[in-house]
């Protein structure tokens, strides 16, 4: 037998064994071996970090502002020169190609560049006499120990949209990354300590539903972030907050293209195919819909397939590769059957990736696949595929596009392909979703704004990075203060009046 790499949890600025027993394979996607063995952790696991957690949490919230920018402008250094270590790692165990795995990460260090702006971002408000002899003045505080939960396709970019910003506010971070690829998690723990970060503030549990479980319910753990799917998005919600935390739940998506008539049909058709099946389509905010607008659309699929006939897939660390293989050979096979769903159900496959040599295996690799003539009740237009199948759904005009974005469950992104700048502004004011791109096929916002969406793709009220992560770590506190001459009191039973 092949000995494989045993991965445990990471406490208190070290590796950290645990008790529990259980434990879980990672593969490589892109050959289909098994590279390593993952510990689960137990609840005996999971009360150890949070009690090292909640003792690092008071002396790191007493740390001053201007040590704690220190200290995250080394994090934000160091992470910046590993980066193409990081990138490795998420490639290994993900399937992404390199230069997606780099981007990752980059995208990852807009959050910290934000988080080391703490001290402005905190900066409160004083109003001197806003009563006689009376001021008033807000501060924010952080909330203690914060746990994130995060998903298997970004395991460096999310946990940095979290943990940056909790930790820059003075609170301690348990982090539970998905079990299916966690070098990437581990290895930024490292850094992390290497950079200075004191020992307990940032841990990393690894484990599955029953890790979770036990985050949820866990009594000293104030707030829960969370990144996946709209079932579990729902239910972190529900728990989490039943036992009294606060939550931000992000959830799937079924993010449209609309391209209407007058749009340069080569640049939508490049977006299209990049937006789509860049990281084999596992993006919350991949394209997964191209809903084309008018009477002529056969330019716009015919420029759709021809680039996925010229589309390189392969082992992502080949610098030729442009698409990847899927995370797992259970999720490959889940994703295909949309493919035969599809045909079943009256739609035309346009591009079938079963087809594709690499299907066969031995890696986790599926080719990119076109699905035309797609309406609205089959299986993969109601459904959240996450993988590399895209669909096309013709629209008569503007309205119907909009009316049929409107009527998605999920709101997360939508993009708009046009040259009509009425049509762009009425399309961001009328579409019901969070992130809008015009010309722009992927609206990942930059780290100062927000990331989040509406309806089954968020669950709870603040979004997960900028200004929304800096208010969900915290909580304001308000102080009316005033200093009386030694003589002046007496009883006033009123109830107060400013004047």
């Amino acid at each position: 037998m092949v000995r494989v790499e045993r991965i445990s949890h990471w406490i208190a600025g070290v590796e950290f064994t645990g008790a529990g027993a259980r434990g879980g394979p990672v593969f490589n996607p892109a050959t289909g071996e098994q590279t390593a063995e993952v510990l689960f952790a137990d609840a005996a696991d999971i009360d150890a970090a949070v009690d090292v957690a909640e003792e690092a949490a008071v002396s790191w919230s007493e740390t001053s502002l201007a040590r704690r920018t220190e200290l995250l402008f080394k994090m934000r250094a160091l992470l910046d020169e590993r980066s193409g270590e990081i990138a490795r790692l998420i490639t290994r165990d993900h399937g992404k190609v390199l230069a997606d795995a780099i981007g990752e990460v980059a995208r990852g260090l807009e959050n910290v560049d934000f988080a080391c702006g703490i001290a402005s971002h905190l900066a409160g408000r004083y109003s001197e006499q806003a009563s006689s002899a009376l001021d008033v003045y807000s501060f924010r505080q952080p909330l203690g120990v914060v746990a994130g939960i995060t998903p298997f396709n970004f395991p460096a970019m999310v946990p940095l949209w979290m943990c940056a910003n909790a930790i820059a506010c003075g609170n301690a971070f348990i982090l539970k990354p998905s079990e299916k690829d966690p070098h990437a998690p581990m290895h930024i723990a490292a850094l992390l300590a290497e950079a200075g970060i004191p020992d307990g503030v940032f841990n990393v549990i690894n484990g599955d539903k029953t890790a979770v479980d036990h985050l949820l319910e866990h009594p000293a753990i104030r707030a829960v972030s969370f990144v996946g799917s709209t079932p579990v998005a729902r239910n972190v919600y529900q728990e989490a907050a039943r036992t009294g935390k606060r939550v931000q739940a992000l959830g799937g998506a079924k993010n449209h293209l609309v391209v209407l008539p007058d749009a340069d049909i080569d640049q939508a058709a490049d977006a299209a195919v990049s937006a789509a099946f860049g990281s084999a389509g596992e993006r919350c905010m991949a394209i997964s819909v191209v809903v084309a607008v008018g009477a002529s659309p056969e330019p716009l699929i015919g420029g759709i397939a021809k680039r996925l006939f010229e589309l390189r897939i392969g082992n992502g660390l080949d610098p030729d590769s442009e698409m990847g293989p899927l995370i797992t050979d259970e999720h490959r096979h889940r994703v295909a059957s949309y493919l035969e769903s599809a045909s079943a159900q009256g739609a035309h496959v346009v591009v079938d990736g079963r087809e594709h040599p690499l299907a066969k295996g031995p890696g986790f690799f599926l080719g990119a696949s076109l699905i035309d003539e797609v309406t609205p009740e089959m299986d993969c237009y109601r459904d959240e595929i996450f993988g590399p199948i895209l669909s096309v759904v013709h629209a008569a005009d503007l309205d119907e596009a909009i009316g049929l974005l409107n009527a998605s469950p999920w709101g997360n992104g939508a993009a708009i392909f046009t040259r009509d700048g009425r049509a762009a502004r009425r399309f961001q004011h009328e579409v019901q979703v969070g992130m809008v791109g015009v010309n722009v096929p992927i609206p990942v916002p930059v780290g100062y704004f927000s990331f989040g969406g509406w309806k089954q793709s968020l669950f709870g009220d603040m979004h997960i990075y900028g200004l929304d992560g800096i208010h969900f770590y915290t909580r304001p506190k308000v102080v009316t203060s005033r200093w009386p001459a030694p003589a002046a009191g007496g009883l006033d039973f009123r109830f107060p009046k400013h004047e």
